[in-house]
């Protein structure tokens, strides 16, 4: 039964892509909760199965994409299983998400407010003159000067930064319980990037709403996240709150990635980068993903996967480093 606690709660979720060559194996047994009014970061390289990940809860994959088994429960309800119809229901009002590009996001040929009533039009039954009152409160929330002007506005008139509150201010239209940020700032200079996740973090604390934060780069999320779950090759390989991730991260994976991140230190004359690239997931690698690229593997890591070690009641991580006998498992 779905934690109390729990807007949302994932349960071994498997989601496949069909090709020529094959099956991709994108998202791979997937276990996660997200809880009231919590931020939860998924973060990992690309193609690591963020993404499919979260366009699986909002039932928008491509077609040639499936979920193949596991669940997805909103209030105990699974919806991985109900129908398009349901969906409808449920997109915009329950969940909403962020894409990552605001230049591509909004349609150049209507103007930003009427763009946000849409979105309200399709949950809503209100007046005419609501939705558009509505509308302009919205764009003030997410800092939009001068709401009642440039709601006749069109995209084009608005900067990169401007765009992506638009964008924001159209997912938060129909108060959703949870919204998805899909890399909401990688199209955005350092500067705007800073003022979008201070942004987030103002509207939950107005709004109560759950994010879940996807992203590549570990350094975004230091500021927002509540937990973090670090993904790789399709699998959730480390999870727990914040500060134990970035100081006292397990997993090889996780580590490498702490490891890479630009630092002020003087000592630190390069930026490390983790050699290799992700596995093909048309056949997974046997044992753990990240060992052909972890600098000091152990035996077992190319011969079987690891489980999730718990760490404490809220850190588990997925690494033969945290089994008892470790050290014998060395590589000599």
């Amino acid at each position: 039964m779905i934690n109390i606690n729990s807007l949302l709660e994932i349960k071994d979720l498997v989601v496949n892509f069909k090709t020529e060559d094959g099956e991709i194996q994108s998202v791979r047994k997937v276990s996660l909760d997200l809880k009231k009014g919590e931020t939860l970061a998924i973060v990992g390289e690309s193609g690591c199965g963020k993404t499919v990940l979260c366009r699986s809860i909002m039932r928008i994959l491509p077609s040639s994409a499936y979920i193949k088994s596991g669940e997805i429960l909103l209030d105990n309800d699974d919806i991985s299983k109900c129908s398009q119809k349901k969906m409808e229901k449920i997109r915009g009002h329950y969940i909403s998400m962020i894409f990552q590009n605001p230049m591509t996001a909004l349609n150049p040929t209507i103007s930003v407010g009427k763009q946000i009533v849409e979105a309200i039009r399709t949950h809503e039954k209100i007046s005419k003159a609501d939705k558009k009152k509505k509308a302009i409160e919205f764009m003030e929330l997410v800092g939009i000067e001068d709401a009642e002007i440039r709601f006749k506005q069109y995209p084009h008139q608005f900067s990169g930064g401007m765009r992506q509150r638009i964008v924001i201010a159209i997912a938060l239209a129909c108060k959703p319980k949870i919204l998805i940020a899909d890399e909401p700032t990688t199209a955005l200079d350092v500067t705007v990037q800073s003022q979008i996740l201070d942004l987030l973090k103002d509207i939950q604390k107005k709004t109560g709403v759950s994010i879940i934060f996807i992203t590549h780069d570990l350094g975004v999320v230091a500021k927002i996240a509540d937990r973090i779950a670090i993904m790789y090759a399709g699998k959730i390989v480390e999870i727990g709150r914040s500060e134990e991730i970035f100081f006292n991260g397990k997993n090889p994976y996780t580590k490498a990635l702490i490891a890479s991140l630009p630092s002020l230190d003087k000592e630190k004359e390069f930026l490390y980068s983790i050699p290799g690239m992700p596995p093909n997931l048309l056949n997974p690698p046997k044992g753990d993903a990240f060992a052909i690229r972890n600098e000091s593997p152990l035996k077992i890591d190319f011969k079987e996967e690891p489980p999730m070690f718990k760490i404490s009641e809220t850190h588990s991580a997925a690494t033969w480093l945290l089994h008892p006998k470790a050290l014998e498992l060395r590589i000599k």
